[in-house]
């Protein structure tokens, strides 16, 4: 049976940021409840790379109808860790993020940009032996949300990972280093000062592949004091 610390409240942003006006009326006003743990929340759920399309970590190919999706191809990869940096195998990680022009594939999004007719968005993976996981996928582009005046969203992907039981779900964004939007973006900012790095991948050249697409390296940390922010 794995060890689990408690969350460290230090490396995550609170429930209610009033910057980021929807967290008011979203976030729970009442103190949480305590829900004892069964063996279920301890024991699954267990996943196999089989139960995956063979391409569903390329959001470049897993939903073409006429051609390759527009924009700049980006491999992001890293390793899922736990609270000491030992590498998690079998764990689902999915992610979702709008087109090169900042459009979700979503009838309730109103920004007035072209939807991609070859790019859902959206894809999953499962780490290896090792930790690892990789998406191929497209730059996303930043998109206007009314939270405040000339508010931009800056380029980001959504990542959801559900570990070996429930204590390992977390659910969180990625952003990209040197945007200029960061400095503006209330969610961004709702992270701690010194957690807020955690959420920045950088570039890496061994992940970079020749003639086809930029390589980010991203690793994710599900729990513990370094524990990567979730996105309450």
């Amino acid at each position: 049976m794995e060890s689990f610390t408690p969350k460290d409240s230090d490396s995550h942003p609170p429930l209610i940021h009033p910057p980021y006006k929807s967290s008011i009326t979203r976030s729970p006003t009442e103190e949480p409840i305590i829900v004892p743990q069964t063996i279920t929340e301890l024991t699954g759920p267990k996943f196999n790379p089989s139960i995956l399309p063979e391409d569903s970590y390329d959001l470049t190919n897993n939903s073409r109808n006429s051609g390759e999706p527009i924009g700049e191809r980006l491999i992001v990869a890293g390793r899922v860790l736990d609270e000491n940096g030992v590498p998690i195998s079998g764990v689902m990680v999915e992610i979702w993020q709008a087109n090169s022009a900042g459009k979700y594939t979503d009838r309730e999004d109103q920004h007035h940009a072209a939807v991609d007719p070859n790019f859902l968005g959206a894809g999953r993976t499962i780490t290896d032996e090792d930790g690892w996981y990789r998406f191929i996928t497209i730059r996303p582009g930043a998109y206007p949300w009314g939270n405040h005046a000339n508010a931009w969203r800056p380029h980001h992907i959504h990542f959801s990972i559900l570990g070996k039981n429930i204590m390992t779900r977390l659910v969180t964004q990625m952003y990209f280093e040197g945007d200029p939007l960061l400095p503006f973006d209330p969610i961004y900012n709702a992270a701690p000062d010194d957690a807020r790095t955690r959420l920045i991948a950088a570039f890496s050249l061994d992940l970079t592949e020749q003639g086809f697409a930029l390589g980010y390296r991203w690793d994710i940390v599900i729990r513990g004091p370094k524990a990567t922010p979730f996105e309450d």
